[in-house]
């Protein structure tokens, strides 16, 4: 690259670091607070709120990443028109789609980043957070063992153990049933024990009986039983999922979206497409934030205001885009025919772009001077 444009890829990158951290910083404070205040309410300790706010690093970096490239254009071009340098290289003979070169390399180094963030780690980090937090989820269910007292675990749920032995044997249990309208069921066993399952903890209760209710005539039936497991992985709310969501899959498996896949996420299968095609289409809102950016300030002149101006115009352009993307995200979240308009936002903030730097290189006309004095 030629010395000027590695200049100015040198302060893209610079300054995109530090509008990167600090939007970093503030999403993440935002929300840690709400995760400290639930982990730490759960008895969880400081280094299983460090291990979950690092596994949500990824997607917020995925989110705030656009944003700081457009920020770092802005900054910079707004220096350099400051500091006259972008006159200077004017007028030496760069035209606007000249001086735009670095940036748009600027803003495929983002796009490079956001593609390996989408792809690779932000779906990793997903199914990372989701095992995780399902083994927390188990760890807090039992803590709702403890002996000698009633407990409630959920609304419509009473629980009582005599006894936990030390190597975690349940002695002489009662696990009362009125979460169904139609009947109440009282479970009593002499032992159980608490193990791990595929869908959430499970209670195994040996040598005991069952005891239905029902509640329209009164009628009760017993049922002894050996052993009989008891699901503890719906008593608290939001259990552990029974699938991987949108955001665990590969991209290869979401645009494939087979019968398996929907079933398995509950969703569309223009919704898992759309969002497979989103993963290419996203990294891309990177070029056009940075190209609108610059280009609009290339359009005001020095001034000793600054361009608040050209500002102000390239944020709402920014908006427009943004806008422009949700909507047709809308729109292809309901037919898979559509699933081309996840890159319809950032063509156009990459169209609107290049018009600005087109109409930043038109000649323009000189002010009309007044006449005075003439001759008669």
């Amino acid at each position: 690259m030629p010395r000027f444009d590695r200049y100015l890829l040198s302060q893209f990158l610079g300054v995109f670091g530090f509008f990167a951290l600090v939007l970093v910083l503030v999403y993440w404070v935002n929300r840690a607070v709400g995760l400290f205040d639930q982990l730490i309410g759960d008895g969880q300790s400081a280094l299983v709120f460090l291990e979950i706010s690092l596994l949500t690093l990824p997607n917020v970096i995925r989110l705030v990443l656009p944003i700081a490239a457009f920020a770092a254009a802005v900054f910079v071009a707004n220096r350099l028109t400051s500091d006259s340098e972008l006159v200077v290289m004017q007028a030496t003979g760069f035209s606007a789609f000249r001086l735009a070169r670095p940036v748009l390399v600027f803003g495929l180094c983002v796009t490079l980043m956001m593609l390996v963030l989408m792809h690779v780690l932000v779906p990793a980090s997903r199914a990372s957070l989701t095992s995780r937090m399902a083994e927390i989820s188990e760890n807090v269910t039992a803590r709702f063992l403890n002996d000698g007292q009633f407990m409630h675990p959920a609304p419509g749920i009473t629980l009582y153990i005599r006894e936990i032995t030390p190597n975690g044997e349940l002695r002489d249990l009662f696990l009362a049933d009125d979460r169904a309208q139609s009947a109440r069921v009282t479970y009593t066993a002499a032992r159980a024990l608490l193990v791990r399952g595929d869908t959430g903890p499970k209670l195994i209760m040996f040598d005991g009986l069952a005891q239905n209710v029902t509640r329209a005539d009164a009628r009760l039936s017993v049922t002894r039983f050996a052993d009989f497991t008891y699901d503890l992985g719906g008593l608290l709310a939001g259990g552990p999922a029974t699938g991987r969501t949108m955001d665990e899959l590969p991209t290869g498996v979401l645009l494939r979206a087979d019968a398996a896949t929907v079933a398995e996420t509950g969703q569309t299968v223009a919704a898992l497409r759309y969002e497979g095609h989103s993963r290419f289409a996203t990294p891309l809102l990177a070029v056009g934030a940075a190209l609108i950016g610059f280009a609009a300030l290339l359009l005001g002149a020095f001034s000793r205001f600054g361009l608040w101006r050209q500002i102000l115009f390239a944020v709402a352009l920014l908006i427009a885009v943004q806008l422009i993307n949700t909507a047709s995200a809308g729109v292809a979240l309901r037919q898979v025919g559509l699933v081309w308009m996840a890159y319809l936002g950032p063509a156009c903030g990459v169209a609107i772009g290049l018009g600005l730097l087109w109409w930043a290189q038109r000649p323009r006309r000189p002010a009309p001077r007044q006449m005075s004095g003439q001759a008669a």
